[in-house]
């Protein structure tokens, strides 16, 4: 189950530190809203998969979910209802603000990976 692969690895930190770039830098109405969400579903499927043996369309579909979850616990105002609202790191990393694009932006990140992950099996097909 545990494996851990260098690449997935490196992967996650490229696209930590890009994500912290456009939480820093940039502040627009689609980087950083949109492609910061498409990216942090990336970012945490390189994650899970620097570290565990997961097959990759369980992990996309895992990550999916998981992100989904916290957007349909920002739609019940989950941060507040935790007194989280002053912790701006945790109120930032959970959200608070509930929008349908967001869970498209997901959608995008998952099928991305997924895309990618499988593009082999494409060009090679039996």
């Amino acid at each position: 189950m545990f494996k851990f692969k260098k690449t997935y690895f490196y992967l996650t930190l490229a696209l930590f530190l890009i994500e912290v770039c456009i939480a820093i830098f940039i502040n627009d109405i689609f980087i950083r809203p949109f492609i910061g969400d498409v990216l942090v579903v990336i970012l945490i499927y390189c994650f899970i998969r620097a570290f565990f043996n997961i097959q990759s369309s369980i992990t996309a579909v895992s990550v999916f979910t998981f992100a989904c979850m916290i957007e349909i616990l920002q739609y019940f105002n989950f941060v507040d209802k935790l007194g989280l609202r002053d912790n701006r790191i945790l109120a930032i990393a959970l959200g608070s603000t509930f929008d349908w694009k967001d869970i498209i932006a997901y959608a995008i990140g998952a099928i991305t990976v997924f895309l990618l992950e499988n593009k082999t099996n494409w060009s090679n097909p039996q």
